[in-house]
């Protein structure tokens, strides 16, 4: 009967931890969206707000992603950090590039 336990609460934290994934990456993707739109728009300081807001969610959906989701949300983080290092320069062009970049990496580490 133990062991029929701990199976399944084993079952049910995997279960839940793509959902975790997927609720954290969900967030990200929208702010990340919306700092590219800004970034598009020459709004270098907006762009940065939304990047620092969507990075605690794909940092956390890196942390319970597995493979290559994982993968993928890590290099999301990556590129919302070159995000906001090149907006808080001012630079649009390239932080929006950045940002455009973590929308691909989010969304295929959401999958």
């Amino acid at each position: 009967m133990k062991t029929l336990t701990a199976i399944t609460v084993s079952a049910l934290l995997f279960a839940s931890s793509g959902v975790f994934a997927e609720e954290h990456a969900a967030t990200a993707l929208e702010h990340t969206n919306q700092a590219v739109t800004h970034g598009k728009a020459g709004h270098a300081s907006v762009l940065v707000e939304h990047a620092e807001a969507a990075l605690p969610h794909a940092k956390k959906g890196a942390e319970v992603a597995k493979g290559e989701a994982k993968t993928h949300m890590e290099a999301g983080v990556k590129s919302l950090e070159s995000a906001v290092e090149h907006g808080k320069m001012g630079h649009a062009d390239v932080a929006t590039k950045a940002a455009e970049e973590a929308v691909e990496h989010i969304k295929a580490g959401n999958k």
